[in-house]
């Protein structure tokens, strides 16, 4: 009976991960880091290395699974020859744990676009509704900077922009940290709940929307062309707290770029030049990201138009009333624990989210 619940245990495919093509490659980026003007830029010479070092985990990862791959095969031709309960139940085990290092693997290898290694600029914005989606758009918030905690991210709050009675309108973030904006551009979309209202006094059922727009951050290695005759700066004073804690100089910096109608602010430090400096890193990821969707002929923006933020185009929901569930409409993948999604729990949706994108490049490439 053990035998039929046996994993297959079959050989790793070097081509499906493209060992030899990354091999060639990180010798080629060695070659690169042995020229005598390798280090007289040292931009660039991060992003050699980085590359490099992206590349080395990948082939030093799937030589270690296949590894064990093998020594598992042996184990089981052994066990099997021998009917040995106890070996077989060794090699379950192992299978299981190669699995789950494949899937490891595999997330590796889903990680590896242009901008998937980048920090990441996330921004939380209410949709219609008032005090619900406001404190909708702020539940959002907890949810992300716990997820940031567990994964031991860096997060920075560049604006916050408080609700009318409670929760927030608006709020952007910079997340630092591994393959941040690869795993948070899963986040990019419509979120809607489904809950009874603590705002309501009868009791009754409310839907409230939010989106969420995920940038990667744009570093000084990439040129986005951004004339100043094309900007309008406006200062005016940060909002806080009141009494003492009142701004009393304007030191808050918003941003437009007049030829798109991106606008941008900062808020969050004391300095305006340092507001100036954060708004202006912001506007530089928007604008390399819209660049960048206009060139891949996309017709879609990342939600720049807040009134979509409605019915019909939200990409997950998450119900509390009358039943309990978050289900992402572009996966299908679904999970009844709605309190541990809304604690940071996401890695499951961000995983389902990338195979599915894996998958649907996979049938338009062979369609």
């Amino acid at each position: 009976m053990f035998l039929r619940s046996l994993p297959n245990a079959s050989p790793i495919s070097e081509v499906i991960f493209d060992i030899v093509g990354k091999q060639a490659r990180s010798l080629e980026l060695e070659k690169i880091t042995m020229k005598p003007d390798f280090w007289e830029k040292p931009e660039e010479s991060k992003h050699v290395l980085k590359e490099r070092a992206d590349l080395n985990e990948i082939i030093q990862t799937w030589q270690k699974l296949s590894a064990e791959m093998e020594e598992s095969s042996l184990l089981l031709d052994m066990a099997m020859e021998e009917q040995d309960e106890e070996a077989l139940k060794e090699v379950f085990g192992q299978v299981q744990a190669l699995r789950t290092g494949l899937r490891k693997l595999e997330l590796q290898e889903l990680l590896s676009e242009e901008n998937d290694h980048r920090d990441a600029i996330v921004s939380v914005n209410a949709g219609a509704g008032g005090t619900e989606a406001q404190d909708w758009a702020e539940i959002l918030l907890r949810m992300y900077m716990r997820w940031c905690e567990n994964k031991h991210f860096k997060v920075q709050m560049v604006d916050l922009q408080g609700g009318d009675e409670a929760g927030i309108k608006s709020v952007t973030l910079t997340v630092a940290g591994p393959k941040a904006y690869g795993l948070l551009k899963a986040e990019s979309g419509i979120h809607r709940l489904v809950r009874i209202s603590p705002f309501d006094a009868s009791g009754r059922r409310h839907t409230s929307f939010a989106a969420v727009l995920v940038f990667p951050e744009v570093d000084d290695h990439i040129e986005v062309d951004i004339k100043q005759s094309d900007l309008r700066v406006d200062t005016f004073r940060a909002s806080g707290a009141g009494g003492q804690h009142v701004n009393k100089t304007s030191s808050a910096v918003r941003i437009t770029h007049l030829p798109t109608g991106i606008v941008v602010q900062c808020q969050n430090e004391k300095s305006q030049h340092r507001n100036r400096d954060i708004a202006m890193k912001i506007l530089r990821a928007r604008m390399y990201e819209r660049e960048r969707r206009v060139q891949q002929e996309k017709l879609q923006e990342i939600h720049d138009n807040l009134d979509d933020i409605a019915w019909g185009n939200q990409i997950r929901s998450y119900v509390m009333q009358p039943y309990r569930l978050v289900k992402d409409h572009r996966t299908g993948f679904e999970k009844g624990n709605v309190d541990g999604v809304l604690d940071g729990d996401l890695d499951e949706f961000i995983e389902a989210y990338l195979f599915h994108r894996m998958t649907a490049r996979e049938k338009s490439v062979g369609g």
